[in-house]
């Protein structure tokens, strides 16, 4: 089986007003995209050209809002922890649904093994 064009963990996914996990994944592989639980079941899944995303002026900028089968759903990508470059996997995520894999500066640093931010006083 071929490697996931994107994956990220620890996401957290809410279908507009309600939360459906804290600790989800968004994985976009073999040309669909699915949303799964912290357990790995699948909440939503759509091929890739039936994936509308994009970043949204009033979230956070480790958010985004994707548009699944009809239903709108808010990833944040970098909530838990408040890890700093919380952004870069977003636009990860957006470059490959638009076809551009994702291969930039950010690529170089996996999102799971990024530092977090020191304690605030």
């Amino acid at each position: 089986m071929a490697e996931a064009e994107f994956r990220a963990s620890d996401v957290r996914i809410e279908r507009w007003a309600r939360s459906l996990t804290r600790a989800g994944q968004v994985i976009v592989k073999d040309g669909r995209v699915a949303l799964l639980t912290s357990d790995g079941r699948e909440i939503v899944s759509a091929p890739v050209s039936a994936v509308r995303a994009r970043k949204r002026w009033f979230l956070a900028a480790d958010s985004a809002v994707a548009r699944i089968n009809g239903v709108r759903y808010r990833l944040t990508m970098g909530q838990r922890n408040r890890r700093p470059g919380g952004a870069a996997p977003v636009r990860r995520f957006l470059a490959v649904l638009r076809g551009g894999h994702g291969n930039g500066s950010d690529a170089a640093v996996p999102y799971e093994h990024r530092e977090l931010r020191s304690s605030t006083p």
